[in-house]
């Protein structure tokens, strides 16, 4: 058996595209909840000439990100020293179910047959505003509200048999939350 070095493998045209480099979004929170953001090392002031808060956290990373079609690094300093990193993915984009080559044309009965989804809303706060929250079992996200609250409806048809309690997760703030389903 002989070795002839690493193996090697050739960039896909994904790869080929990916950034090598993030960009680095630095959030600094001070004692009154104003941000001050810089982006790889050049500040962001707001577009309106007024103070990014901690309620539009949210749509300042909109903003930063393009609407989530760039990848971004956060780091959060908060005034106590602590300090939240988090990677902000771009969202993959929705695809549209392809048409059937044959469709079937409805009838009054195919429409009374559709089944009405079994929701239920979960909800907590102690979120930072716009932050981006999971759902366990993980089934959906969803962004906390200008208020720090989040709020998540779950079809319970789309659960596992046994499944009682749904987790909500703020991926910035580590808020950890255990909800039961009623």
């Amino acid at each position: 058996m002989s070795f002839t070095g690493p193996r090697r493998s050739t960039p896909t045209d994904e790869d080929a595209t990916a950034p090598v480099e993030l960009p680095h979004v630095l959030v600094t929170v001070a004692a009154d909840g104003t941000l001050t953001a810089t982006v790889d090392g050049a500040p962001f002031p707001s577009p309106d000439g007024t103070a990014w808060t901690r309620a539009t956290f949210g749509p300042l990373m909109d903003v930063i990100t393009q609407d989530r079609t760039i990848a971004v690094r956060v780091e959060v300093r908060e005034n106590d020293g602590s300090v939240f990193t988090d990677i902000l993915r771009t969202r993959k984009p929705r695809r549209a179910a392809a048409p059937s080559q044959n469709p079937v044309p409805e009838t009054r009965r195919s429409r009374h047959a559709r089944r009405l989804p079994r929701l239920a809303e979960v909800t907590a706060g102690g979120f930072v505003p716009g932050e981006d929250i999971a759902v366990a079992t993980i089934v959906s996200h969803t962004d906390a509200t200008g208020t720090g609250e989040a709020r998540a409806l779950i079809d319970l048809d789309d659960l596992p048999d046994g499944t009682h309690e749904v987790i909500l997760f703020g991926r910035i703030s580590g808020t950890l939350t255990v909800r039961r389903l009623t």
